[in-house]
Order: C-alpha cells, then sequence, then structure tokens
C-alpha cells in the first residue's frame, strides 16, 4: 500500500506549517520524516491519519483518494512518543482493543494478540500493566497495538523519542529487522539524524514546512542537495571563500576544488571532520592550511581535534582513528596542517 501525500498545504492561523509538501512512501518501504523541532513532519504524519485536514491537498493510498475520509475509516496504524496504553488495562487487552472494539470473535482475538506479542518479543507478558514494564517494551506494546487490526500502513510519531540513548540504539534495530518481516508500508517522524540512517530505506528531510531533499540515506548524506542537509546531517566546518575563475580560494589563501560547479562569486566550503587528514609536514604550496591544536577530545571510537587555523583564527574540527592519533602524537599547542579529502562548494548568499 503506497502513501502519497501531494501538495500539501496547512496552516495554524498567520503560521504555515507546511507549505505545499509533496511525499510519497513507495508500498513496503520504511520512509523517515526528519527534520529539526517545528519543522512540519508531525503535522503531515497527522494529516495523513485523517488526525487533521489539510488547507490544501490531497492523500492517496494506493492511488485513490483519501483526502475526505475520516482516521477510522483510513485503517492506519498509529504509534505515538508516550505510549498512550491504557494504564488500568493489561498487556494483552491494550493490544487487543481495538480488535474488541471491532467486535471480532473471541478465538480471533487471542489467536491475534499471541501473535503479536511473539512479534514484538514479549510473549509471556500478557497479564501485566503497563507500569510493571519497562519503556522500551512498552513501546514494543504500543507498536504491537498499532499492527493489530492489520493496518494497511503504519505511522510512528518520534516512537523511540522517550527513551535513553541505548534502549533507542536497541530498538531501532529491532524496528528495521520487524519491517523487514511484516513489509508494512511506514512513515516514521524523528528529528534523530543517526536513526533515520540507520533504519530508513527513504529519508524526506524537512525544514520550515518545506521539502529540502529525498532520497535514500547514502544519497541525502553523500549527496545533499544544499547546506541546510548537509549541515543538519552531522557537524560540518564552514570556510569562506571566493571563487574567481574557476579557481575557489578560501580566506585562508588555500585553495579548493571548485566541485559543485558554483559559478565566480562568494562562497561556502564545507567539510566534516572525518574528512580532514593532519599532518606534521607541510604539504604542496597551495593546499592544506597551518592550525595550532586547541584541545583533544580521546573518548570514542574516533579521536576528534579542535584546531585554530592560523591565518584566519577560524575554529577546525577534525576527526581521527585512534593509530593516526597515536603515529602524530597530537597535544595541546602542537602546530599542523590540515588537508581536506573532499569539499562541498556553495554560494554563500545562501541561508540556513
Amino acid at each position: 500500500m503506497s502513501i502519497l501525500a501531494r501538495n500539501i498545504t496547512k496552516k495554524f492561523g498567520s503560521f504555515t506549517a507546511l507549505d505545499d509538501v509533496t511525499v510519497e512512501a513507495p508500498s513496503g518501504k520504511l520512509v523517515a520524516l526528519l527534520g529539526p523541532s517545528g519543522s512540519g513532519k508531525t503535522t503531515l504524519l497527522r494529516i495523513i491519519a485523517g488526525l487533521e485536514h489539510a488547507d490544501a491537498g490531497q492523500v492517496l493510498f494506493e492511488g485513490e483518494d483519501a483526502t475526505d475520509r475520516s482516521a477510522r475509516h483510513r485503517n492506519v496504524g498509529f504509534v505515538f512518543q508516550h505510549y498512550a496504553l491504557f494504564r488500568h488495562m493489561t498487556i494483552f487487552e491494550n493490544v487487543a482493543f481495538s480488535l474488541r472494539v471491532r467486535k471480532k470473535p473471541r478465538d480471533e482475538v487471542n489467536a491475534r494478540v499471541h501473535e503479536l506479542l511473539k512479534l514484538v518479543q514479549l510473549d509471556g507478558l500478557g497479564k501485566r500493566y503497563p507500569a510493571q514494564l519497562s519503556g522500551g517494551q512498552r513501546q514494543r506494546i504500543a507498536l504491537a497495538r498499532a499492527l493489530a487490526a492489520q493496518p494497511k500502513v503504519l505511522l510512528l510519531d518520534e516512537p523511540f523519542g522517550a527513551l535513553d540513548a541505548k534502549v533507542r540504539k536497541e530498538l531501532r534495530r529491532w524496528l528495521r529487522k520487524l519491517h523487514d518481516e511484516i513489509h508494512v508500508t511506514s512513515l516514521f517522524v524523528t528529528h534523530d539524524q543517526e536513526e533515520a540512517l540507520e533504519v530508513s530505506d527513504e529519508i524526506v528531510i524537512f525544514n520550515k514546512g518545506k521539502v529540502e531533499q529525498t532520497g535514500t540515506p547514502d544519497e541525502v548524506y553523500n549527496k545533499p542537495a544544499n547546506p541546510f542537509v548537509l549541515g543538519f546531517l552531522g557537524h560540518v566546518n564552514i570556510f569562506h571563500g571566493r571563487i574567481t575563475g574557476g579557481q575557489a580560494t578560501l580566506a585562508d589563501g588555500s585553495q579548493v576544488k571548485n566541485a559543485g560547479g558554483v559559478s565566480d562569486g562568494n562562497i561556502a566550503a564545507y567539510v566534516r571532520p572525518h574528512e580532514i587528514d593532519l599532518t606534521l609536514e607541510a604539504p604542496a604550496e597551495g593546499v592544506g592550511t597551518e592550525a595550532t591544536v586547541l584541545w583533544v577530545h580521546r573518548a570514542g571510537a574516533t579521536i576528534k581535534v579542535e584546531l585554530e587555523v592560523e591565518k584566519t583564527k577560524e575554529l577546525l574540527v577534525a576527526e581521527l582513528p585512534r593509530e593516526k592519533y597515536a603515529e602524530l602524537r597530537l597535544e595541546r599547542g602542537v602546530k599542523v596542517w590540515a588537508v581536506a579529502r573532499d569539499v562541498r562548494i556553495f554560494s554563500s548568499d545562501y541561508q540556513i
């Protein structure tokens, strides 16, 4: 069951939450709606679910117009951030709720609930109450309840937002595995870049009520459409400069390739920390920039090095493998040369 939200506009008073937005989730895919708070992700999800009505645009399920259908008749499973479980009901009854509302036979309800509890790896806990479960277990039950009525599509609004970092990582791996088993077309809202990149088949990046880019995790990360996407998907170093005659020169005098094909004028060059090499010896003239080590963060799988560019006094952050750090023996005050392996250039007129 494919989902198409086409040319959706939604305003709340003078505030435009969604401005002519089109988002598609192909049948059987897990699509992430990613962006900062207030960018329109949850509003779109609620419009698709029928919990909000758009001022303009259409919602189509498998090509059929569902814009005017009520939430009840859209057969959509919805998982909220804060579980929304019934505290006075057992886990079994929470999962069975939507089936009982539909007056399904008792044997069918029992079989379906036991099937779902096994699917979410919580079989044997049916007699417990929500308060007796951990946050991660409660969210699994919320997902089982959303799947009980065999929805055509599954919508998840920050499903792991209320959980701690370790549990989030465990559950997102579990969600990916579960999705590969059941293949229900799913849209999930998140502001966690790592979560979206790890779990989804496709990512739709929102900003201020508009879609900035849609693509696979590899496409949006390695081929960002604009500076917002590049900056949102992890930390970047930004350097200003100018292109003249096709040659890009930064403020410190170093030269970089004009890989983006930007025309002559003021530019901003974007470099991710892991795309910077540090060396104790000066490279070829015009390549790299001299910098002084300000701080070394040794915790983690890679070593983060903060530096100050000699000529411009700009802050530069590099990430090194532990082996490279041990080879360089970097300490505060050491002079090094920083050479970028990959630089993305955009016109500096672009505002993030």
